[in-house]
């Protein structure tokens, strides 16, 4: 006589073919094949599950492309058994929930991500990562100019999430900001003043030019470019030209690096102070003409000044007007070398040796 099945038996003999479904579980099923409502899914039950084609995936693709027939899934419950027993079922939103996950894992990681543009909008760009479009908005992207088309690879990181309202905000700006920041700190904990670092021109003003030294623009004063006058940066340096400079200021709190060309170039006052006597006259080419006087560099890249009324009788005496890149006799009045100061005259002191001035051809 056979065995008596006990209700406890019978129970769990049962539960292996019945199953209740509610709105929100999650599934495992295999694909059992596809037909016009969606692709149908084999969950254990006496039940039908069915993904309907507009919950299979997030990016538009076939059903055949994305679930796969005789593989096991999971899914998303969506709606308990109709009087048919049906239950429909979403991978989309499995995807979905997977994908929220894992951006908020790079998000507090602050990684930097690949993403690709699909599609140009008002104000931005849309960008698909792992699935899920996130917008750019046109204040982060950090290369104004840029063109960007469907298609096109762009990175960037997660500076906003809204998982209630399925959207969040990307940057590719802060990449930029964060490698400055990344920059700095190395920098900072390394340089010294007196170093001599390898750097690129990169912006140039009336006061100087920029320089990168290694993901971090620092400052070469226009007075730091050259022992002799310059003009402007550009008459000496080019964007994008490859120079080594000298470190003549670190200042740690205000986050400031002054960079020197002068400072790994010999001096050339300290040249200057064994050749350049006091009360002889040098031939000197007039390099500037101010209100107050002329400069004239009377070694090289050592330059000085003829005084106004001195430049007013040299130009009566020789009939002449002065202009930038004559070449003049002037005598040395004054030399002091410490102080890189030299006063010029047309005529020599009373006091001064009795040398005649070269005469001016």
């Amino acid at each position: 006589m056979g065995k008596t099945l006990s209700d406890a038996d019978f129970e769990e003999l049962l539960s292996k073919y019945e199953h209740s479904y509610k709105s929100g579980d999650l599934v495992k099923g295999t694909v059992y094949g596809y037909d016009s409502e969606g692709v149908i899914i084999d969950i254990g039950g006496k039940s039908a599950a069915v993904v309907p084609e507009k919950e299979v995936s997030n990016d538009g693709k076939k059903p055949n492309e994305v679930l796969e027939k005789g593989s096991e899934y999971e899914f998303l419950v969506i709606s308990e058994p109709d009087e048919n027993g049906k239950i429909l079922l979403s991978r989309r939103k499995v995807d979905l929930f997977y994908a929220w996950q894992e951006l908020k894992k790079l998000k507090d990681a602050n990684e930097t991500i690949v993403g690709e543009v699909v599609q140009i909008v008002r104000g931005g760009i849309l960008v698909d990562i792992i699935g899920v479009r996130g917008f750019v908005p046109s204040s982060q992207i950090q290369n104004k100019g840029t063109e960007y088309n469907v298609g096109d690879k762009i990175e960037v990181k997660i500076i906003s999430l809204d998982e209630e309202h399925n959207n969040f905000v990307l940057s590719n700006k802060k990449i930029y900001s964060d490698s400055i920041e990344t920059a700095k700190e190395e920098i900072f904990s390394q340089i010294e003043v007196g170093q001599v670092v390898k750097g690129r021109v990169v912006r140039v003003t009336d006061f100087g030019a920029f320089i990168d030294i290694g993901g971090f623009d620092c400052l070469l004063p226009l007075s730091q470019i050259s022992w002799k006058w310059v003009e402007h940066p550009t008459d000496l340096l080019k964007i994008g030209e490859e120079i080594e400079v000298g470190v003549f200021d670190v200042d740690v709190s205000k986050q400031r690096i002054t960079l020197s060309l002068k400072s790994i170039t010999p001096d050339p006052w300290e040249a200057a102070s064994e050749v350049v006597k006091e009360g002889e006259f040098r031939e000197g080419l007039v390099t500037r003409i101010k209100p107050f006087g002329a400069f004239v560099e009377i070694f090289d890249g050592v330059e000085a000044l003829l005084p106004h009324n001195e430049l007013v009788d040299y130009q009566n005496e020789k009939n002449v007007i002065l202009n930038v890149g004559d070449k003049i006799n002037v005598c040395v009045l004054k030399f002091n070398p410490q102080d890189k100061r030299i006063s010029l005259g047309f005529n020599a002191p009373e006091s001064a040796p009795a040398d005649e001035p070269p005469k001016d051809e």
